[in-house]
């Protein structure tokens, strides 16, 4: 098969968040998908199991290391830019992807590639102290004024916001906490922010844990983006019904990334739109 490698939100080559894609022109089955996911081992790997559709989109599987999934960012973003670059012969400004969530559009303006998430689902606020412990924090390194969320827009993620940069850079999670919390919510992936960017273009600074699908910490999430953007809006954080953001991602891990977030509300109606820059790596054949 034929693959290739991409950076997405990548600020330059080899930063952002890696995504290997496959056209799949075999008859491969969901293990062998799997073991292909374990082996490349990046957050993500995605299939294209299909040329152009009906409904006008391609089909598409998302798989971790651990377990397919039925949405996720960056490989949305970076699958995109393989279909345009590489199946579409008339290189439209909109890729439309066939995902387990959904369809879910691609536009891309100006080069960077944006997509919209679905409508959010929020959970019950949760105890400080018990994520603060999770996190190996005090609740004093908490933003108290805010609530810890559940929010998913087909992949869920707990927003936790935080006081400052000092917080964010020393949040590590207690692994036996966390098999707790992951048996007791469906918000299993965590995001961590705080206002203040890694540069002075970035609004805000994030920290993105996954450890039950296999990714400690991830250097560029546009799902848990969206999440984030949600959250914002109905918590009133900018005191706003809208919000035109960049944020700083994987920093702490070397792979630093920009994400940028256009999202509004109205009439309880979330638009919520996650863009970035994609970067090609590499191509090649696969041996199947």
């Amino acid at each position: 098969m034929k693959y290739y490698i991409t950076d997405v939100f990548a600020i330059g080559k080899y930063s952002g968040n890696q995504l290997a894609t496959f056209i799949v022109d075999k008859d491969i089955d969901t293990e062998t998908m799997q073991k292909i996911a374990q082996e490349v081992n990046y957050s993500e790997t995605t299939f294209i199991t299909s040329g152009l559709q009906k409904n006008r989109g391609y089909d598409v599987r998302i798989f971790t290391p651990k377990a397919e999934i039925d949405f996720a960012g960056h490989p949305t973003l970076g699958t995109a830019f393989i279909i345009r670059k590489f199946l579409e012969i008339k290189k439209k400004r909109k890729i439309k992807l066939n995902l387990k969530v959904g369809q879910i559009p691609v536009e891309i303006k100006n080069e960077m590639y944006w997509m919209s998430q679905v409508q959010p689902k929020f959970s019950e606020p949760m105890d400080s102290e018990y994520i603060a412990s999770m996190l190996n924090l005090s609740v004093s390194d908490l933003e108290n004024d805010f609530p810890i969320q559940g929010v998913t827009t087909g992949l869920p993620f707990t927003i936790v916001p935080l006081k400052n940069k000092a917080a964010l850079v020393k949040c590590r999670l207690n692994m036996d906490i966390y098999a707790d919390f992951i048996e007791n919510t469906w918000a299993k992936g965590i995001l961590v922010f705080c206002r203040g960017g890694y540069s002075a273009l970035q609004d805000l600074s994030t920290r993105v844990f996954v450890p039950w699908l296999g990714i400690t910490e991830d250097p560029a999430t546009g799902s848990a983006s969206g999440c984030l953007a949600a959250w914002l809006l109905k918590n009133k954080f900018y005191g706003t019904p809208f919000i035109t953001i960049n944020t700083g991602q994987g920093y702490e891990i070397n792979r630093p990334s920009e994400i940028n977030i256009q999202a509004s509300i109205e009439k309880g109606n979330y638009n919520l739109d996650v863009g970035g820059e994609v970067e090609l790596i590499a191509q090649g054949d696969w041996a199947v």
